[in-house]
């Protein structure tokens, strides 16, 4: 499995964005799907996480209440839906697949997207 992260940009606080996942490959809808995040000087960490069939989802809890992360199997696409975004989530963000939705050691990583967030 190939991914594709896209959506990034500069927006304001209180802003919002959509970042998409887009798989190549067969299997997409056998993986867990993790949204992931790493600021400068940062280590990366979990933001968001879907099981191969969207009924389970887990989230950090900064972002609880401000971002969904849901999939369309049939478009092999996920998505992290951002609102309300502050100065502290400006990173890297990246997607990433796994067999689980545990991620401890994921199997397939996407390229990151900016997403930067100013006041």
């Amino acid at each position: 499995v190939q991914l594709q992260a896209s959506g990034g940009g500069l927006v304001q606080a209180g802003g919002s964005l959509r970042l998409a996942c887009v798989a190549s490959g067969r299997a997409f809808s056998s993986y867990a799907i993790g949204w992931f995040r790493q600021a400068p000087g940062k280590e990366r960490e979990s933001v968001a996480t879907i099981t191969w069939n969207g009924s389970v989802t887990s989230y950090l809890d900064s972002v609880k209440g401000r971002f969904t992360i849901s999939r369309d199997n049939a478009k092999k696409t996920a998505y992290l839906r951002m609102n309300n975004l502050e100065v502290g989530d400006t990173a890297v963000y990246y997607c990433a697949a796994d067999h689980t939705n545990s991620f401890v050691t994921p199997l397939y990583w996407g390229q990151g997207t900016q997403v930067t967030v100013s006041s």
